[in-house]
Order: C-alpha cells, then structure tokens, then sequence
C-alpha cells in the first residue's frame, strides 16, 4: 500500500520560520517570532498571545495565582506591575511567598548563597537557605512586627481576619510606610484582594498565632515560663478561611469572564480553579439556579510534568473534564510552559507591558 504524500500547506497546516534574531527588535518581536518555533519556545510565544488577549479583554478579570520561592527570587516587582497597571484583578498565593515579599516591602535584603557556608553554620547564623539564596531569620522577625502592629491597630469586620482581611490590611500598613516596592502594597492601592487558602502554612500565618498566644497569657495573668504547651497550643485567633472562599466566588460570580494566569501550581491553583466546581454542586446540592463559571483563558509556566498526576503538572485540557475551564472548541484559550518560571517570566511579561504600553 503506496502512502499519499501530503504537502502541510493544502491541509491547512501552519508553517515554522526559521528564528531571524536580525528581525527582531523589541521583546513582543522575539515573542512572536518564538511562537514560529517549536518545543518551549514555541509554548512561551503561545503564551504570548493568549495572556495579552487576556489582558485586553475588558470584560474579563484575571487571577492570578503564585506558588513557588517568587519573592526571594526577586520576581515580585514584575507582579506589582502586572497589578499596577489593572492586568491582574485577584492574587492568590502562598503564604511564604507574601511573607518573603513583606521583607522586601519594609526595605530588608535577600542574600547570595555561599555554597562554602555549611547548612548548620547558617542555621547558628540566623540565615535561612532557599535553595541558591538566603532569607535572614532577623527579616522574619521585622515582618512579625509588622504584622502584630497591624492586628493591633487594625479591628476586621465582625472581629473576625480572614486571609484577603489581613492582606488588605497589611497593604495598608505598607502604603502608609513606603519604604519599598510589594505586592500587598500594590493589590490595596489597586484594590485588588489578595487570598492565602493555605495560611497556617506561613511565616505569617505562624506570627498571627502567636499573636494570639501572646494574648492568652496576658488574659492568664502568667508568666510565659509559666504556661505548659498544653495550655499555650490552645490559644486560637479570630480567623475564618471560609470568609476567603465565599468572598472569592462572589468576586468570580460578578465577573462576565475569567482568566487565570498561574505560576507553579499548589494549593493557590487548586483553590482558584475549584470555584466552577464549587458553583456547580451548589446548584446540584442546594437547589440554585446560578450560571456556573468557567475560565476562559489560561496561562500556567511551571516546570511540572503531567505525568505525576498532580494538580501542579494537570493541563487545562484535564481542567476541563472538571468543568474548571472552557473548552477550545467553545472558545476557550490556553498556554503552557514548562520551563523555571524566573527565566520565561521576566521576558514573557516584558513582552506585554511593551506591548500595552
């Protein structure tokens, strides 16, 4: 049996070009012509694309979701920008990442990791090691001020934080101080809520325990070398995560459309795509009538590969079976790039801002 040789070009095919870096003068060229190539220069150019029909469509809000040691990896001016300039609508994170972007917010320095230094030399010397780089335990403690003053000026409605409460806050709090550049500074002044569904996980999470416990042995009328772990571990603040996940799906439900631009995965991409889900068994279980939500759009750079089974590596394409996102046959656009976000990052949202500037 003779095979029937097709040329790609009368089926329809798009063709590759070879990368003409002499074309190319700006970063949305480079992207562009990289959507020519192939393999994860090709996702990264697709990306491109999706992300800034994204950021033009006017009737969509986009969330943006983060995971991963961003902030200590000096990317968090980049996010500052993409909420300062109305791209991003809603942040959900990781509680470290905000807590190592706080020290930068109050003017404290990272470090360069000396690989001659021992892991138990830094531990002695208060530095703690984030793979390459270093987050000093004094920075950690600086920010807990930060946050303890916060909870004491500040009074949530109902008496009661939850985590986009105490992020609005602190972003208040740092805006009023201006020492430097921060995403929680930037999400108050845009107005844009900031969500920790994994809180107690954090640095922060962990200062507003303590927090409490320090109001419990004040209340105990003890010494603190007084009280037993029993005792001491019992002290609970005021704080609801349920307050953060139904204010997050009355933000998606006033949306018209919804995006969601993702670095790394975990708990923050999770949370932020379970609200179609959530939408549609309340209708099932409950009774109501609402237009379940679906994300249109989508742009994940992760490093994860799809065939460990877990949320992180999931394509759209999974999500869709899920009911979390459009699928392209309706419309729905996607990209994914597989790559460290710190090295496609920087370039892919250069691109953007040159291009909406």
């Amino acid at each position: 049996m003779s095979r029937e040789l097709h040329d790609g070009r009368s089926d329809g095919l798009r063709p590759l070009k070879t990368l003409d870096l002499a074309e190319v003068n700006t970063f949305p060229d480079l992207l562009r012509a990289m959507g020519d190539t192939a393999f994860s220069g090709r996702q990264l150019g697709e990306s491109f694309d999706v992300l800034l029909e994204m950021a033009r469509d006017t009737d969509c809000k986009v969330v943006l979701t983060l995971s991963g040691a961003m902030t200590v990896a000096k990317q968090g001016r980049i996010f500052c920008e993409l909420i300062d300039r109305g791209i991003v609508h809603a942040v959900i994170s990781t509680g470290a990442l905000m807590a190592h972007g706080l020290t930068e917010s109050i003017g404290l320095t990272h470090y360069r990791y000396d690989p001659s230094q021992s892991d138990e030399d830094l531990f002695e010397k208060g530095y703690n090691r984030v793979y390459d780089t270093l987050e000093m335990e004094s920075n950690l403690n600086d920010v807990e001020r930060v946050v303890s003053q916060t909870l004491r000026t500040e009074q949530p409605e109902d008496g009661v934080w939850s985590s986009a409460r105490l992020c609005k806050a602190l972003g208040k709090a740092l805006s009023e101080m201006d020492e430097g550049p921060g995403i929680l500074k930037s999400a108050y002044e845009q107005n844009v809520p900031v969500f920790i569904p994994a809180f107690s996980d954090s640095e922060v999470g962990l200062d507003v325990s303590t927090w409490a416990m320090g109001l419990a042995v004040k209340e105990s009328g003890k010494s603190p070398s007084d009280m037993t772990p029993e005792e001491m571990f019992r002290a609970v603040p005021p704080f609801n995560p349920f307050l953060d996940l139904q204010e997050y799906a009355r933000f998606i439900g006033e949306s018209d459309r919804i995006g969601i631009f993702t670095i790394g995965g975990g708990v923050p991409r999770n949370w932020a795509q379970q609200v179609a889900p959530y939408y549609d068994i309340t209708n099932h279980r409950i009774g109501t009538e609402f237009k379940a939500p679906r994300f249109r759009y989508g742009v994940r750079i992760c490093p994860e590969p799809v065939h460990w089974g877990g949320l992180s590596g999931c394509t759209y394409s999974e999500g869709v079976s899920w009911g979390k996102f459009v699928s392209p046959k309706e419309g729905g656009r996607f990209a994914e790039v597989y790559a460290d976000a710190t090295v496609v990052l920087p370039i892919l949202c250069k691109a953007i801002f040159d291009e909406l500037t």
